[in-house]
């Protein structure tokens, strides 16, 4: 299989809140909007990758999905993300792994995971 792009879709239960949520409180940049003018859907940027929020959930979000967006500086983060009152599932912390991460919940529920990658870290691409 030659993949020539992805994304992760959410359903959301209320596409108004989500879409203020991932572009005004997390701040991802939109990549394109679709549908009709009162109700788009919206496709942001996520890292090398895509999210997009359309249509509609009527039942509880899944705990089995996860959000993992790596960030520069979880403890900045983490500060904004409080002040804003997003809800924390997990505090700031390094893990055994040797990257720090922090857990959020987006208002539906859904899991998402900021990760600051350590300078010594084998995952280190970027060395800034």
């Amino acid at each position: 299989m030659e993949v020539l792009s992805s994304r992760v879709l959410l359903r959301p239960r209320d596409l108004a809140r989500s879409r203020h949520f991932y572009a005004e409180t997390l701040g991802l940049a939109v990549y394109r909007e679709f549908g009709p003018a009162d109700h788009p859907g919206t496709v942001f940027f996520l890292g090398q990758g895509f999210l997009e929020l359309s249509g509609h959930a009527d039942g509880e979000a899944g705990s089995a999905m996860s959000l993992w967006l790596q960030v520069r500086d979880v403890a900045r983060e983490e500060e904004r993300l409080r002040g804003a009152g997003v809800t924390m599932l997990r505090e700031a912390r390094l893990e055994p792994w040797g990257l720090t991460e922090l857990w959020i919940a987006d208002p539906d529920g859904h899991r998402i995971v900021l990760v600051q990658v350590p300078p010594d870290h084998p995952l280190r691409r970027d060395p800034r």
